[in-house]
């Protein structure tokens, strides 16, 4: 079985339905929810921040060592990977996880439960993608199900934030795996009817301004930091962002300064740019550079004669290319009959993912919910209700067996 070849994906959906194995799994998600649901806290309770997911890696590689999946471990960027052999090693597909929440280390990642729900940092993002993972291997290991292709099982390292896609980058572009991987699944987040198959590209900035600083009254007309950073954000603000394709940019935090009356010496700011369109991210990731470096000109100009200027810093922190995976994919057509047959509307949708990477490579891609339902996404606050979650288990089985065949 090969992914690029046309196949009826209804006929396929409906093949699997009939199969006792498959059957079997759907059984074992509805058994097993609530070890499943135990599992997730379990997983949740291990901190994992930025840039330090490694305990959390290490917990899953031992997970999939006791299902025994081939060679678990972690590779050199930190991902867990552990592989699944079927019958050929192609198609291989990549069944995918991340690692990281948006948190600091400190963060308290005690799980509540109040009404049914679970509440903890990242308990929905990604903490319920990972236990879909779990939950998959299991099944596919409890239920005998041999594949014709692999699955590589797959938690990822830095997809939050500053991690800039750093652990699928790695897999996909120079880990032993890269150009072999035929077809990529990321699980993320909750829901049953979303189906991100186009990438959100963006480009992430950190400015920092340095001068000599001074006193407000004795040393001014010196160059300020500050006033030149809001020059730089006024200048960003006036920007035409069109609609469609839609574009947006913002200014996440600024800092700088130590007193009312004291001119800064440095100052920093954080931006995000963002456009469903790699033509019109160029266009405004062009204007907001100039933007600033015209801002930082028009205070060193009126700075006051004999001072120094001020030092511009512009790095780039993030870069999340776009792509879209098309619509008459296997990939998409799968995830959209499995969606129908559960009785839900499948929605095809534009976000910013694992899926970035492989997307972009021409790789048949697609992050999917992985059941159940969430709120405050990204605060201390984050819940997540498993009620339901054997729906997007049951869809997941269906589509990962659609795309790697049953033995």
């Amino acid at each position: 079985m090969t992914l690029t070849a046309t196949f009826a994906h209804e006929t396929i959906i409906r093949d699997l339905l009939h199969t006792e194995a498959v059957r079997r799994a759907f059984q074992f998600f509805e058994s097993r929810a609530g070890a499943i649901t135990e599992e997730h806290a379990a997983i949740c309770r291990i901190p994992s921040p930025p840039f330090g997911e490694r305990e959390r890696a290490e917990y899953l590689v031992e997970k999939f060592r006791k299902l025994g999946l081939n060679d678990a471990r972690v590779d050199e960027e930190g991902n867990c990977v552990a592989l699944r052999p079927g019958n050929s090693p192609s198609p291989l597909l990549v069944v995918s996880a991340h690692l990281d929440t948006v948190f600091p280390p400190g963060t308290d990642y005690t799980v509540r439960r109040e009404a049914g729900k679970l509440f903890a940092p990242g308990i929905a993002d990604d903490g319920c993608g990972l236990a879909a993972i779990i939950a998959l291997a299991q099944a596919l290991q409890a239920c005998s199900i041999e594949t014709e292709g692999s699955l590589l099982f797959v938690g990822t390292v830095g997809e939050e934030g500053e991690g800039n896609l750093r652990g699928v980058r790695y897999l996909f572009q120079t880990s032993e795996w890269a150009n072999r991987i035929d077809a990529f699944i990321s699980f993320d987040g909750p829901g049953v009817e979303r189906i991100t198959h186009a990438a959100l590209g963006s480009r992430r900035y950190r400015v920092v301004l340095r001068g000599t600083g001074g006193h407000s009254w004795g040393d001014f007309g010196a160059a300020n930091p500050v006033h030149a950073m809001g020059r730089a954000v006024a200048r960003l603000a006036s920007y035409p962002a069109p609609v469609d394709p839609r574009t947006t940019f913002n200014v996440g935090r600024i800092e700088g300064g130590a007193s009312v009356n004291v001119i800064p010496r440095e100052a920093a700011m954080d931006v995000d740019l963002r456009s469903a369109s790699a033509e019109e991210l160029r266009r405004l990731d062009a204007f907001f550079r100039r933007a600033v470096r015209e801002s930082v000109d028009d205070e060193n100009g009126a700075r006051r004669m004999g001072d120094p200027p001020l030092e511009l810093d512009l790095k780039l922190i993030g870069d999340r290319p776009s792509g879209e995976t098309s619509p008459d994919a296997l990939i998409v057509r799968l995830a959209e009959e499995a969606t129908r047959f559960f009785g839900y509307q499948p929605r095809l949708d534009r976000s910013s993912t694992d899926s970035n990477i492989p997307i972009s490579l021409g790789t048949p891609a697609i992050t999917l919910g992985a059941g159940g339902i969430s709120g405050n996404s990204h605060t201390i606050d984050e819940w997540y209700d498993p009620r339901g979650r054997e729906t997007g288990l049951k869809r997941a089985l269906l589509v990962t067996l659609g795309l790697v065949g049953i033995k």
